[in-house]
């Protein structure tokens, strides 16, 4: 029995074309809501950009955000998992050096340094973002805790970077950017610390989603759905491939293993 969903947002939940969730996936997580299934969010986006989810915002009961590194349930803190101070100040003297775009994220901030018209193309025009400040000084910023680096770069330069990094991770769900986290923090260990704060086991659990950063959670959740949009990779590491985003595949999982009538 599936007691917790755990769903991705761009790609998953909200079409990257109409930036918009389905009538069809809100009337399926609302059934769900009422047989009882506890509904999480599980995204890359830090909570400060997550703007797209109005219609079902009464449904959600915690949230997977900046993928994995803070995630809360209501008001509850679940689990916060700051980057190195010495990691962050190497990645922000590289995107000076090399001239790219990196958006820094906190608890509750974020901001990019070096913002360039590729930034703004992806962030604002193609997912809709118009809250991320390009007007803040870096240093000032880098006096809080960072969960999450977002820089504007390529494969290679992800590459040449990463080693020097000695406390980060990084995933990739677009080719024009990676997210750098903590070391071992991703969506999967945010499913883990709220199935554990929840008190139910793994088994239990469906997750659902269509990006990189969603490949570990899908290996980890009792059961992992991949979007008929995911890219190959993503649906290898699925249980079962549904429709996609703009085809009600949300609504077609839940219908397929009985978390909906």
């Amino acid at each position: 029995m599936i007691k917790a969903l755990f769903l991705d947002i761009d790609g998953t939940l909200v079409s990257f074309d109409t930036h918009t969730i389905t009538p069809s996936t809100i009337d399926a997580l609302s059934r769900a809501k009422t047989r009882g299934v506890r509904i999480f969010i599980a995204t890359g986006r830090p909570l400060a950009i997550i703007n797209n989810l109005q219609p079902i915002e009464h449904l959600i009961d915690g949230y997977i955000t900046a993928n994995g590194a803070y995630c809360f349930t209501g008001n509850e803190e679940v689990l916060c998992k700051p980057i190195p101070r010495k990691d962050v100040e190497r990645v922000i003297q590289l995107s000076d050096e090399l001239a790219f775009s990196c958006i820094v994220v906190s608890k509750t901030e974020i901001m990019v340094h070096n913002a360039d018209e590729r930034f703004d193309s992806i962030f604002r025009k193609m997912l809709n973002v118009n809250t991320i400040q390009d007007d803040v000084p870096v240093a000032g910023f880098l006096n809080q805790p960072i969960l999450q680096l977002t820089p504007l770069i390529t494969p290679g330069q992800e590459s040449s970077i990463m080693p020097q990094l000695p406390g980060c991770m990084s995933t990739r769900w677009h080719p024009a950017f990676t997210d750098i986290t903590l070391t071992g923090i991703d969506k999967a260990a945010g499913i883990e610390a709220i199935a554990e704060r929840l008190d139910i086991t793994l088994s239990e659990t469906m997750a659902i989603g269509d990006g990189g950063n969603d490949i570990a959670m899908l290996g980890r959740a009792g059961t992992g759905v991949a979007m008929g949009n995911a890219s190959a990779e993503v649906q290898a590491a699925a249980d079962y491939v549904t429709a996609s985003v703009d085809d009600d595949g949300v609504r077609k999982a839940l219908e397929k293993f009985g978390v909906v009538g």
